[in-house]
């Protein structure tokens, strides 16, 4: 049967309120979730809150953390200009370290040359210790010959000593032995050519003078002997000596014993040196006498003494311009009894250049001459 209208609209109302009661359950269901979300909104909010604050102390932090951050900032500027600073300095220091690894290596090129030079001086000191060692085997061997030699010469020695005292009792007979005989030749003939002259022809006499004047000559012969003897055994006694004034003086006595010669001495002055006055002055006198005597031949004369450099030396030296001699026999004019000329053009024994040249080498000296015929001589010598 078909519904009535009423119904209908019962049915239909009903429909709305169950759905109302389950809009309503709906409701009240979407309430209690507003209100469980409320009470959530409610504790995010106080967690919110609570991150709020806690925000705004992390801002507060940071603030503090800022200006951390900027002093750290303005340290790190600082930092990093030192640091630029010092990356110059270590820059400056690599540099150095290169040249100094460039001066080692060149150094050590250096020490590897001196190296090499210091083995090869090794090898030559090793081959010159074996050349010493030879030389000390050499030196051994001679030390023992010079021992032997040296045994031999004192006995050589003993033996001078001897043969001095010998000489010296020769000269002393020589002295005295000899000489009485020639003053008596000498004096027996001048007493016969006194008391006996009328008596005996121009012959006669001839022989006797020849007689006197070779005892006389004898007697000279000996002194001269004597004198080379005396200054070949005398003792030196060095002291400083103004060989200037020696040789004036001996200058003033040749003109004093033949004032009538026209000889003019040209004698250099400050001239000194460290000798034997004795001997010295005999050398120069025999010198200074030698020159007197070869130029008397000649109306005038010059005859000097002096020192000049000759040949990386200053020897003094005595010149004359008188009769010279012949350069060829030169050698023989330092030889006792060696004469270059002959008696009756000069006098003489041929001993005072003898005694001379010993005189110099005593003084650890050397003499030597040089001259022409004619042309006058000069006699250089060193002391």
């Amino acid at each position: 049967m078909d519904s009535s209208p009423a119904e209908t609209t019962q049915h239909a109302l009903l429909n709305i309120l169950e759905d109302f009661a389950a809009e309503k359950s709906g409701l009240e269901h979407g309430q209690r979730a507003m209100l469980n979300l409320l009470d959530d909104f409610d504790a995010e909010k106080a967690r919110m809150e609570g991150a709020q604050r806690a925000v705004l102390n992390i801002l507060e932090d940071s603030v503090a953390e800022k200006t951390h951050l900027e002093a750290a900032q303005r340290s790190m500027l600082n930092i990093l200009d030192d640091f630029s600073s010092e990356k110059q300095q270590l820059e400056a220091a690599q540099g150095a370290m290169v040249n100094i690894l460039d001066d080692f290596s060149e150094e050590k090129g250096r020490l590897e040359e001196t190296q090499r030079a210091v083995l090869n001086i090794l090898d030559d000191f090793e081959m010159e210790k074996n050349k010493v060692e030879i030389v000390n085997q050499q030196l051994g061997k001679e030390i023992e010959e010079r021992r032997r030699v040296e045994t031999q010469v004192q006995g050589v020695n003993t033996e001078l000593v001897a043969s001095n005292k010998e000489l010296e009792a020769f000269a002393y007979s020589v002295s005295h032995d000899l000489r009485a005989p020639l003053r008596s030749i000498d004096g027996f003939s001048l007493a016969l050519l006194e008391d006996y002259a009328d008596k005996l022809d121009s012959h006669g006499v001839d022989q006797l003078q020849r007689v006197r004047r070779a005892a006389q000559r004898m007697s000279s012969l000996i002194d001269g002997m004597l004198n080379l003897s005396r200054v070949t055994r005398s003792p030196i006694h060095r002291e400083p000596l103004d060989l200037s004034a020696i040789a004036r003086s001996i200058a003033e006595e040749l003109r004093q014993a033949e004032p009538s010669r026209n000889v003019e001495f040209l004698i250099q002055g400050g001239l000194t040196a460290t000798g034997d006055s004795p001997l010295l002055r005999a050398a120069l006198e025999n010198l200074l006498r030698n020159s007197w005597k070869y130029t008397s031949g000649h109306d005038s004369a010059k005859i000097e003494f002096g020192r000049t450099p000759t040949n990386g030396n200053s020897p003094f030296f005595v010149r004359d311009d008188g009769a010279g001699f012949d350069p060829r026999y030169a050698d023989r004019l330092f030889g006792a009894f060696q004469r270059l000329h002959t008696e009756a053009e000069f006098s003489g024994t041929g001993i005072g250049l003898a005694t001379v040249q010993r005189i110099i080498h005593r003084h650890g000296g050397e003499i030597w001459a040089e001259g022409a015929v004619e042309k006058g001589a000069t006699f250089y010598f060193t002391l």
